[in-house]
């Protein structure tokens, strides 16, 4: 079992608080290793024994027809009398009503509670009643490129960094695919899986869709185009233009329900003049590059906008608010605060051309603060300040610890 510091750093202080952590995230993100671990950490650095825990998975066909009342009853008779009971539920939005179960437990027994969930029903109106002010949630992402060079090195030697984020970018970031070497055709096999159960559990079945093929339109839509703006409209207007009739509403209900699955991402458009949140010509990013690759296949135009994707991503998981910043009639990739701190982040494949360099250095020229601003690119000689903007390579700027 490979640790992931970056979440249990952010778990750990939590222990023994009155507060229900919450784990959310795309399926197979990592989230039910992560609660092995930290049952882990806890019998090491806590000494909590084994009767202390306990630990159930409600994706199982052992619970599939388990009552939320059936649930409490379990729970109620193996909770410890004399000692504090630690409860790890996965997967537990598989039961209705689980909010109720969770929020009685929490309050009437000496519990310390650790839950996943893999789709919306884990952000329903019915946490806001049960649970209001005792839950903290951690998102938890695929594998950044440091976790993916972490579980590389356990069963291979790492030669050159820029080559494995050539790698990175290709195969992405599922832990399952990077537990040993797997060709790329296995990894997509393994990807488009892991796509097919999400889309028809969580999206298909739970929201009883009756025109998947509409739905699988808009999903793929959506991952050409990542990176671009757009509306519900526009995919409308396209699905339209082939002969698939489609309605504004309909579509944003397609997208609303892939957030949901935390398939994707949505990213607002913030202007930075007028200090507000624009509403029409979003963009939205997948949970991980490879999704696209997995449903679309891998092509070299594409790569462009996945390392949009994965900055993206890498500044979310550092704890980042992100949206797209407007400028005047110019566009910054990133704008990404946190408390009082902000940042603006240009990505660009390469610098080939003086009317490049001047399209990326000059959005950021502009703004007249002192917030700290880069230009991401994968040229090997990417490095130094342009004018007080910091320029790096890729790999350089997701391996920092500075921002």
């Amino acid at each position: 079992m490979i640790e992931r510091p970056l979440y249990l750093n952010k778990i750990m202080p939590f222990v023994d608080t009155p507060f229900v952590k919450i784990l959310t995230g795309v399926r197979r993100c990592g989230k039910s290793t992560i609660l092995k671990m930290i049952q882990k950490k806890l019998k090491e650095e806590h000494h909590i024994t084994d009767e202390q825990i306990l630990s159930y998975r409600f994706d199982s066909m052992e619970y599939e027809d388990m009552t939320s009342k059936e649930l409490y009853q379990e729970l109620k008779t193996k909770i410890l009398n004399t000692k504090k009971t630690y409860l790890f539920l996965d997967e537990i939005q598989e039961i209705n009503g689980w909010e109720k179960v969770v929020n009685t437990l929490a309050s009437d027994y000496d519990v310390d509670i650790y839950i996943t969930g893999s789709n919306s029903r884990m952000m329903s109106s019915e946490i806001s009643t049960y649970l209001t002010g005792r839950y903290v949630t951690f998102h938890i992402y695929t594998l950044s490129f440091d976790e993916y060079l972490t579980f590389k090195k356990s069963y291979s030697t790492i030669y050159d960094i820029k080559q494995e984020f050539n790698q990175y970018v290709r195969l992405g970031g599922f832990p399952a695919t990077h537990l040993q070497e797997y060709s790329q055709d296995e990894v997509y096999t393994i990807v488009r899986d892991i796509y097919n159960s999400t889309i028809f559990s969580d999206i298909v079945r739970r929201n009883q869709v009756k025109k998947i093929d509409q739905l699988e339109r808009v999903v793929k839509y959506t991952f050409n185009n990542v990176g671009n703006t757009f509306s519900a409209k526009s995919i409308s207007n396209y699905l339209k233009s082939e002969q698939r009739k489609i309605d504004n509403e309909t579509v944003y209900r397609y997208l609303e329900k892939l957030q949901k699955a935390y398939i994707l991402h949505r990213c607002s458009r913030y202007d930075l003049q007028g200090k507000s949140i624009l509403k029409t010509q979003e963009k939205f990013y997948l949970a991980d590059i490879s999704l696209r690759y997995a449903v679309l296949g891998y092509t070299i135009d594409s790569v462009a906008s996945s390392l949009e994707n994965i900055v993206y991503l890498e500044l979310k998981r550092r704890g980042y608010d992100v949206c797209i910043g407007k400028y005047k009639d110019k566009e910054i990739d990133f704008v990404a605060t946190k408390q009082n701190e902000k940042i603006y982040v240009q990505v660009t494949q390469e610098i080939k051309s003086e009317k490049t360099q001047k399209r990326e250095y000059e959005q950021l020229l502009e703004i007249k603060d002192n917030y700290p601003k880069y230009v991401v690119l994968t040229d090997d000689f990417a490095g130094g300040n342009y004018q007080g903007i910091k320029t790096m390579h890729i790999t350089d700027f997701l391996l920092s610890k500075e921002y």
